[in-house]
């Protein structure tokens, strides 16, 4: 069984940043890929970014290149997603998931393990 706690979500002004973390425990951390999800009132979840075991590849939506930057530190079992430059339109529920296998996926039907999600607000 797999642990993920995200915190660091709330509210802030457009052009504003936030820095989410996700505190993993239960398994060995360094062997899987990581992922940070969102989803918005009546859209689906979406992959915002993602990472592999050894923090070497990453994949982001288009929507949030060269705004959002996944980044882990396996010694403290911790993935982290830096957000700047926000939006109102990435006003959504940010879910930090573990994926069944080492690399940066995008599915997520990839992914085992999902966090309780933490609420990130953008006003205009």
């Amino acid at each position: 069984q797999v642990q993920l706690v995200e915190s660091g979500g709330g509210l802030v002004q457009a052009g504003g940043s936030l820095r989410l973390s996700c505190a993993a425990s239960g398994r060995t951390f360094s062997n899987y890929g990581m992922g940070w999800f969102r989803q918005a009132p009546g859209k689906e979840r979406e992959c915002v970014a993602a990472i592999s075991w050894s923090g070497g590849m990453t994949s982001y939506a288009d929507s949030v290149k060269c705004r959002f930057t996944i980044s882990r530190d396996n010694a403290k079992n911790t993935v982290y997603l830096q957000m700047n430059s926000l939006k109102p339109e990435d006003t959504a529920v940010y879910y930090c998931a573990a994926a069944s296998g080492r690399y940066h996926y995008v599915s997520p039907s990839l992914y085992t393990y999902w966090g309780q999600g933490t609420q990130v607000t953008v006003s205009s």
